[in-house]
């Protein structure tokens, strides 16, 4: 087996760790005046109270009034409360067109305010003195995400110089990573069970991820209630081997690591490391890992590795780090700082002074090895809140991203600009997965109301036809129930489950590959057109064509409305949205010639 050894400065076979840290400040500010620890907050209007308006009277307004009003509105007024009668604040629900209502009521002129009901809830708001320097916290909105969770109950496993998790030997914890969640990791440097930080890079790292939050000390981390797993791979100079991190990788897999952090990368490919990180998939961790800090169109091993989501990096303006490496492989981006305008461009993280482990520093680093752990603790933060696999995680980080230049997807921001908050909201309840089945579903009613009444099959008729029903799954939702039932398979059987738990026309991942772009023929009317010529013959086909048909037209519709995703071989980005619109009305035509039955 060639071994190739990985280092921070390079020699022929030498490759960088993707740190970049060029320069350090140890220097400490004085702190801030300590943060609120609870803030109200309005909410987006993505979560306005649906159909429920408040309106605010003139004081004097009594309710006899107001009653005699509702009439006109058509709506139901009650006071708010018991205090609520002197000032006649007031509340109705279950209003069905509420601009309208509200455009009626505001002509009154006993009317001083109406407007929609909104959710205000408590916005968790770190008191970690130094929180105010964390630009890169607020960029990818997680004051709102800390709402939702802290990452609970997942495991990180952080594969670098190690972490500054325990005091031991010469060795000191820093006081920042009092009180974070650790489980037992290993030292394949030295090889021992110790994984003790000996750089700095690993515990800057781990704390992004993980750091001890809203404890009145130093910063706050992402996913703070999250555990650490500390993996030592890289020596105190920063280099290791691709054997200890193929090693590594498998014992993260193998201890219960759901995520796994790689903020290290090089330039010479590893088949023993490719390797390691298809099994990790396979066991359902989600990998994430530094694209490189060679400033090139060139994303480096492990990120560039199937089954990786490969992260380059942004400074505070939001725009790609000059020295962040990118191209065909990358997936997303995140913030990882640009110090050309000083120390407050980088990311803030207590770690150790390199030239003496037992002493703690508060250091402004940059790289993408800093951008990396944002995209990894909001992985766990979205296992945390429900997801089931690399999958589905990947999903939610994507749908979430903030797509820069209204492009769905390009070499230097892969998916767009990594949002917390986003990415947990298109988790909520589940319901990502289910929209294209609800798309099909409308336009298979819009396909049935189209059909005269003799050439209609009937809804009831075509909905418990299994036959018809099981195409229509298939391609929207997949046999998702196999990843809960049999997700710890391997072998053959493991990619049997992994193919049939996506919807067709993703299965274009697994016969291509992973990509950056999906196969503009499976997001397509082409399996629908192929499926119908036999169809014209045998009539017996017509039902599982139909269903199939009216599950890819839902599934690429909602592709389309949701954020067209980067089709291959297409010359413009802005194409994906019409050539996914055009398949739909494909689909809808094949699905209404399959389901149309021959008039008397």
């Amino acid at each position: 087996m060639r071994m190739v050894r990985w280092t921070l400065g390079g020699a022929v076979l030498a490759v960088t760790l993707a740190t970049a840290c060029a320069s350090r400040s140890d220097e400490q500010a004085p702190p801030p005046a300590e943060a609120e620890a609870v803030a109200a907050e309005a909410l987006e209007p993505m979560d306005v109270v649906d159909g429920a308006i408040v309106v605010d009277f003139k004081d004097g307004t009594t309710k006899a009034e107001f009653d005699a009003w509702e009439a006109d509105w058509g709506v139901d007024l009650e006071l708010n409360s018991v205090e609520s009668a002197d000032e006649a604040l007031t509340l109705a629900v279950g209003v069905d067109d509420v601009e309208g209502t509200l455009a009626r009521i505001r002509q009154n002129p006993n009317v001083e305010y109406a407007e929609p009901l909104m959710e205000v809830r408590a916005s968790f708001t770190p008191n970690d003195p130094k929180y105010s320097e964390q630009w890169n916290l607020r960029m990818i909105d997680m004051p709102k995400a800390w709402d939702r969770n802290h990452g609970k109950g997942v495991v990180v496993a952080v594969l670098d110089t190690g972490i500054a998790y325990e005091d031991y030997d010469e060795f000191k914890q820093v006081p920042d990573l009092k009180g974070a969640k650790f489980v037992k990791g290993y030292d394949f440097v030295n090889d021992d069970e110790h994984a003790n930080d000996d750089h700095g890079h690993g515990t800057h790292v781990a704390g992004t991820i993980a750091q001890a939050t809203n404890n009145k000390e130093g910063v706050a981390g992402v996913a703070f209630e999250a555990t650490l797993m500390p993996v030592k791979v890289l020596n105190h100079f920063g280099g290791g081997t691709t054997a200890d991190i193929a090693d590594a990788i498998r014992f993260a897999a193998d201890k219960g690591a759901n995520v796994i952090n790689m903020s290290l990368g090089g330039g010479g490919y590893s088949q023993v490391m490719a390797s390691a990180v298809e099994y990790a998939r396979k066991k359902g961790v989600t990998v994430v890992a530094a694209a490189g800090n060679g400033g090139r169109a060139r994303v480096e091993f492990p990120a560039a590795y199937p089954g990786a989501v490969a992260v380059s990096a942004v400074g505070p303006d939001g725009v790609l780090a000059p020295y962040s490496s990118y191209g065909k492989e990358l997936d997303i981006a995140a913030p990882g700082g640009d110090k050309r305008r000083g120390d407050q461009g980088g990311i803030l993280q207590n770690t150790i002074d390199p030239r003496n482990p037992a002493q703690s520093v508060y250091a402004s680093y940059q790289g993408t090895s800093m951008a990396t752990p944002h995209v990894a603790a909001v992985a766990a933060m979205l296992y945390a809140a429900g997801a089931k696999g690399p999958d589905e995680v990947e999903k939610a980080l994507y749908a979430g991203a903030k797509k820069v230049a209204d492009q769905a997807w390009s070499e230097q921001y892969g998916h767009g600009l990594l949002n917390a908050e986003a990415s947990l909201a298109s988790l909520r309840g589940g319901l990502s997965q289910w929209p294209p089945l609800y798309w099909a579903l409308a336009l298979l009613a819009f396909v049935l109301l189209t059909l005269r009444g003799g050439a209609r099959p009937g809804y009831l008729n075509v909905l418990f036809k299994p036959a018809f029903i099981l195409p229509l799954l298939l391609s929207t939702v997949g046999a998702f129930f196999l990843k809960n039932w049999f997700g710890g398979a391997e072998g053959a059987a493991g990619d049997v489950v992994n193919v049939a738990s996506l919807p067709i026309p993703d299965w274009e991942r697994i016969i291509f590959g992973r990509g950056k772009t999906v196969n503009p023929l499976f997001y397509s009317a082409l399996i629908p057109l192929l499926l119908s010529l036999p169809s014209i013959k045998w009539r017996g086909l017509r039902a599982a064509t139909g269903g199939l048909a009216l599950g890819f037209a839902g599934f690429l519709a909602y592709s389309a409305w949701a954020g067209a995703p980067a089709l291959a071989w297409m010359p413009f980005t802005f194409l994906a949205k019409p050539w996914l619109g055009f398949n739909t009305v494909l689909c809808l035509i094949i699905a209404r010639a399959m389901l149309k039955k021959e008039e008397a």
